[in-house]
């Protein structure tokens, strides 16, 4: 046998053997347990709150971007609250989250809750942390809260009152000052 022979067998053998090494094997293999994510550390408030419960919220649930925990809607909306429904990709909506942010920092202030929807987790969280709003955050994950709340535009605000009742706040459509909020949460 030349040594050109004896070469090609032990290049073919090098082969078959990579070949055999990864090879799929069946679903006999066991697979290694995924990690359990770790909570986004944020600067962001808890989303419990006490109440009243929302009764046309009961049973929904959101993930609390604070925490990144699941919420119980209905108690995160006890009322009286703002909810503010709002998207990464609204250009609106960036405006008015800081003016939100503001108003809530007033004495007397009624309690703002925020909800991403239609958007990605981590880009809500960093739209919040780059735009220094420090409000409670709900991610809608599932859009069970787009459905149910049904909004006619982005951003869209619902007063909430301590009996429950889910209105949504007409004037002004978008909030441009403190006193904006001020106007349409004293009516």
């Amino acid at each position: 046998m030349s040594v050109r022979v004896r070469w090609a067998i032990v290049a073919l053998v090098l082969v078959v053997a990579g070949a055999v090494a990864v090879w799929p094997r069946g679903d006999d293999t066991p697979q290694a347990v995924a990690p359990s994510p770790q909570p986004i550390k944020t600067n962001l408030p808890t989303c419990s709150r006490q109440g009243v419960a929302v009764e046309t919220m009961q049973g929904l649930k959101a993930v609390c971007l604070a925490d990144g925990g699941v919420t119980d809607v209905a108690q995160a909306f006890a009322g009286p609250v703002l909810v503010n429904v709002w998207g990464t990709w609204c250009a609106p909506c960036r405006e008015e989250l800081p003016v939100l942010s503001a108003y809530a920092a007033e004495p007397g202030a009624i309690p703002v809750v925020t909800l991403a929807v239609q958007s990605d987790q981590a880009a809500s969280t960093a739209l919040l942390r780059d735009l220094d709003v420090r409000l409670p955050a709900l991610f809608d994950k599932d859009e069970s809260l787009w459905k149910a709340l049904r909004p006619p535009r982005m951003p869209s605000s619902y007063l909430i009152n301590a009996q429950g009742e889910v209105n949504l706040v007409n004037d002004p459509p978008v909030f441009k000052s403190v006193a904006d909020v001020r106007k349409a949460v004293g009516r």
